[in-house]
């Protein structure tokens, strides 16, 4: 009897042992595994162009997706004018203003800097590339911002004599720089090619 008990109590652990490892495999088996970070697949048409003229006092080869929306003027004589992104979903703001002094292109300048640096904190990385023109005496700044910030895209640009312009973008939709990262950087070569071919009407 007691050799028999030892048999029930050995097949007992061996069944019991058995049963470990298989809940182990299962177990495991079933714990999610992180997935790499994927982006969006946009469908977006070939990069287009045609010429707008803009609030105020400029022109540029916008792109085909963009429409402009009506512009308005504060008494400070400030133009401000919606760009409307079409499938990017949102908003290039420009606002336009004449200067009488090299002080007030200062002021400007450092209020357009400001404006960037208001999203210092957000940005894991804020890039600027100058614009220098002496043929279209176009001269200024464009910032990328990247990061889940709210506006990843702005520049400023000026004759550095008398007229000045500000763009910033905003798209309507939460911050998430990994997954917007396709739309933005189709968006970027729109811009670059909107600020590269901007010139100033002569009224």
């Amino acid at each position: 009897m007691r050799f028999k008990r030892h048999i029930y109590i050995g097949s007992a652990i061996l069944i019991f042992l058995a049963f470990l490892l298989y809940a182990k495999d299962y177990f495991f088996s079933q714990v999610p595994i992180p997935k790499p970070p994927t982006y969006l697949r946009l469908n977006f048409p070939d990069h287009a162009y045609h010429e707008e003229y803009l609030a105020c006092f400029a022109k540029a080869k916008s792109a085909d997706i963009f429409t402009l929306k009506a512009f308005s003027t504060d008494n400070s004589g400030q133009c401000a004018q919606e760009v409307d992104l079409g499938p990017i979903n949102g908003v290039l703001y420009l606002f336009s203003k004449r200067f009488n002094s090299k002080d007030s292109l200062v002021d400007l300048i450092n209020y357009s800097n400001d404006r960037v640096d208001d999203h210092k904190i957000k940005a894991d990385k804020i890039d600027f590339l100058q614009i220098i023109d002496a043929k279209r005496k176009v001269y200024g700044t464009f910032f990328t911002l990247k990061g889940n910030v709210a506006t990843n895209y702005q520049f400023y640009l000026t004759d550095s004599v008398s007229r000045f312009i500000r763009g910033e973008v905003l798209l309507n939709c939460r911050p998430n720089y990994d997954s917007l990262r396709p739309a933005l950087d189709y968006l970027k070569v729109d811009l670059l090619y909107f600020v590269n071919t901007l010139e100033w009407k002569e009224n």
